[in-house]
């Protein structure tokens, strides 16, 4: 196996555990709510846990979707219309990450948590 074999064959590979990630978190997360509906939990509470759940699936699985990009367009053919369409790939999915990174956790990721009721704070 060449070197280009070895690069294909390995962004084959990133891409499938990305779109293996997105489909396993989307089933896991189905199920979770499940679970969370018949344990009593209403259903809006139920629903925002699963919009949560399924966000974090979809952050992961863009993360190594992004990795495959990568190596699929960088390491066999570094031309400049590749780059540029790999960049386009990535500004996507970068502004997908940030939205739903807003979406689940109700912040931007540069943003720092907020400090629970009482805590960091001289009284």
């Amino acid at each position: 196996m060449n070197y280009e074999q070895f690069v294909v064959a390995s962004a084959g590979v990133v891409e499938f555990i990305g779109v293996a990630v997105l489909l396993l978190g989307a089933l896991v997360a189905a199920l979770v709510f499940a679970r969370r509906l018949a344990g009593g939990t209403t259903f809006q509470e139920a629903y925002h846990a699963l919009r949560a759940d399924l966000g974090r699936a979809i952050l992961l699985g863009l993360e190594l979707l992004v990795i495959a990009d990568i190596i699929g367009t960088v390491a066999i053919e570094p031309n400049l219309q590749n780059l540029g369409v790999l960049a386009v790939i990535v500004a996507i999915r970068t502004v997908l990450s940030f939205t739903l990174e807003l979406e689940v956790s109700g912040r931007w990721p540069w943003q720092r948590a907020s400090a629970p009721a009482g805590e960091g704070r001289n009284a």
